[in-house]
């Protein structure tokens, strides 16, 4: 099957955000070999077409690898399927073109890099990716333990992710005279105390919590005046996230304000919620049922994962929707030793382009 071949030379050449020269380059080559303009987004975001029709509809694909460290290594490695998603959607485009399926509507076919950053969906919207679109359509992988091969999900609700720094600035003391200083230390640990006490409703899944905490003052007894706090917050709904950075940032200025310290904040992730139409949803489910039969449906799963796709509905306010393809990933998403059952890739080829015959259908 040409998408294993797509997907080992792929799988060999991770590259990290922003930085998917070969990654790009191979795409873009297969694509023109194959009679496929393409349109260049930034330096290795891109998209090509088929058909001519009024309704441009758009097939989204994530190209960017993870870094990791492994054996003390800075790497990048495709331990979150990326090289599975770009695989697949070539492999459809390539075949859609040559069976010659798309009549009534035109499909865009998006290469998007960056997801793992949480901006490249935004930078391809930025540079005009996305005019035009009357709804986009995205697909991931999922682990084995959610949703084993050949099973599919028809609508995955992903979680509002955002991963908040903190840089808090205290004031140096020795250690026998504490009370000449402002302790990073003790600012650092009241905010990180006071955020567990953030309450939002329990029916709306959230979780906040710090992921790093960096603070050295070079010796054992001098008090730190400077540290920096990261807190890594999910949501299952848009509102429960806003109501939880709107409490932690209360928190941090007036604790910073109790102990007369400093501190300034950014948010590095900043990713929204799934926004999915029913109406396509339905559409999903309909393509899953008849490409892999009913009983390998599964019409919703939820996950506090993070997705930057869910940009294009928010930011374009048009329609999406977004599946989940089993393909027995294992030990799971992230891990650096991902590993998955590439004979089931041929499924996600094969939803796309069923997904494409039922768009062609509709009026």
């Amino acid at each position: 099957m040409e998408v294993i071949k797509h997907y080992e030379y792929l799988h060999e050449i991770p590259e990290l955000g922003f930085k998917e020269f070969k990654t790009s380059e191979y795409l873009k080559t297969t694509l023109k070999n194959a009679g496929f303009s393409i349109t260049n987004i930034g330096d290795t975001g891109f998209y090509t077409e088929l058909g001519s029709g009024s309704k441009v509809i758009g097939l989204r694909a994530d190209i960017d690898a993870l870094g990791h460290i492994i054996d003390d290594k800075a790497c990048a490695r495709h331990t979150c399927g990326h090289d599975a998603h770009m695989s697949m959607l070539l492999s459809a485009a390539l075949r859609a073109k040559e069976q010659n399926i798309i009549k009534n509507n035109k499909i865009r076919f998006i290469f998007q890099p960056a997801e793992e950053l949480g901006s490249g969906a935004l930078k391809m919207i930025e540079l005009g990716a996305c005019e035009g679109l009357s709804s986009i359509f995205g697909m991931h992988i999922r682990p084995i333990q959610e949703c084993p091969s050949p099973k599919a999900i028809a609508s995955m609700y992903y979680a509002a992710s955002s991963a908040i720094k903190i840089i808090i600035k205290g004031k140096a003391a020795h250690g026998a005279r504490p009370h000449l200083g402002i302790n990073a230390i003790d600012v650092g640990v009241s905010i990180i105390d006071a955020a567990r006490k953030i309450y939002i409703d329990p029916n709306k899944p959230s979780s906040i919590k710090a992921t790093r905490f960096i603070c050295d003052s070079g010796v054992t007894n001098s008090i730190p005046s400077e540290a920096i706090l990261v807190f890594d917050l999910r949501a299952q709904y848009n509102d429960s996230m806003q109501e939880m950075k709107e409490k932690l940032e209360k928190i941090i200025t007036n604790i910073a304000n109790a102990y007369d310290a400093k501190v300034s904040f950014e948010y590095l992730i900043n990713i929204p919620a799934a926004v999915i139409n029913k109406d396509l949803a339905k559409i999903c489910e309909k393509v899953i049922s008849n490409t892999l039969g009913e009983e390998n449906l599964i019409k919703e799963q939820f996950t506090p994962g993070g997705e930057d796709f869910f940009f294009y509905p928010i930011k374009l306010g048009i329609p999406s929707a977004f599946m989940g393809l089993g393909v027995d990933c294992a030990p799971g998403l992230h891990h650096p030793e991902m590993s998955l059952n590439k004979n089931a890739l041929e499924n996600g080829v094969k939803l796309w382009l069923n997904l494409m015959l039922e768009l062609e259908n509709l009026k």
